[in-house]
């Protein structure tokens, strides 16, 4: 898979330009417990401070960044590291943020057939494992506070605008009855269900209406919503994931108000794909998405039985 020989490359320049200082946080063995890791809170994390880079380190970090996301998702990143700035404006410098506290680390050696990569911060999360090789691209993590910045009435930046309104489409694309089946709750959650847990358990099953008891123009929309999600990904990754996320067999949920700019929720869940968006906070003005495969991401069973043949080498 070229994807793979593009993020081994990114990967392997990253690390020969870190510092004495820096390499060894910035590179981890394949088993370290902190692997399977999320986390899109300001709160510290594994990894290397790309804020600590000189100029080459931290562009390499970010071409590596671009290897696991499609140009307009990159885009999307891209701003949301920025919007950290913004916030810290608005709170007035208070907390301290910046729009280089992001942080890289790599587990494993990329010239190895298993190996994995993350780049992540507050409201960014990105994780690719490669293992036998295949990408397993998830967990995508993208919010953004503020969620818009507006001026005379007016959206200046909206970075995750589409999801909402995608989303607002569906709901409307329902009649009557299905909709009520669809709002499971008036009251949104303050965070996306899943939160920052890095595995799900099976408790955590699928709410709402099935695809395939939609209307066919919502089951239509509802499928070009997944695909906008799952376009997050580098084109073959993109398309891998979409062969496997037919929307008859999804559940679409909503949860909270229906009306613009109160808080609201959404879920998309079926077999191995998790699909979340919420905005609640901060008057609505606080937006978190994520992708997940709860049965196979972060490498899944395939990584575990490598790790398992790694640690016993005579079974």
């Amino acid at each position: 898979m070229e994807l793979i020989r593009q993020m081994r490359a990114a990967a392997g320049a990253l690390l020969t330009r870190l510092d004495d200082d820096s390499r060894p946080l910035a590179q981890r063995p394949l088993d370290d417990r902190q692997r399977r890791w999320l986390e899109y809170r300001p709160r510290p994390r594994p990894g290397a401070c790309v804020g600590h880079f000189d100029l080459e380190a931290r562009k390499a970090a970010h071409l590596l960044l671009a290897t696991g996301l499609s140009p307009h998702a990159h885009a999307q990143a891209v701003t949301v590291m920025a919007l950290e700035e913004v916030l810290d404006r608005q709170e007035g410098g208070q907390r301290g943020r910046r729009g280089d506290d992001y942080w890289v680390v790599v587990y494993g050696d990329p010239a190895d057939d298993v190996w994995a990569w993350r780049f992540e911060g507050h409201h960014l999360s990105v994780t690719m494992t490669i293992a036998d090789g295949q990408i397993h691209p998830t967990p995508v993590f993208l919010g953004a506070n503020p969620a818009a910045v507006r001026h005379k009435g007016r959206d200046v930046i909206r970075p995750l605008a589409v999801e909402e309104l995608l989303a607002r489409e569906v709901l409307a694309a329902m009649d009557a009855p299905t909709r009520a089946a669809a709002i499971v709750s008036p009251v949104a959650p303050a965070d996306i269900r899943s939160g920052p847990r890095p595995q799900l358990d099976e408790t955590f099953e699928p709410l709402g209406v099935p695809g395939e008891e939609l209307p066919p123009p919502a089951r239509a929309l509802l499928g070009e919503l997944v695909t906008w999600y799952l376009d997050r990904l580098p084109g073959e990754l993109s398309t891998q994931e979409a062969e496997r996320a037919d929307p008859r067999h999804l559940h679409f949920a909503w949860e909270g108000s229906t009306e613009p700019d109160r808080g609201h929720y959404y879920r998309i869940q079926g077999p191995d794909l998790l699909i979340e968006y919420d905005n609640t906070a901060d008057d609505a003005n606080h937006a978190h998405t994520v992708i997940r495969r709860p049965r196979s991401e972060f490498g899944g069973d395939v990584l575990a039985a490598h790790l398992a043949d790694a640690h016993h080498p005579g079974r």
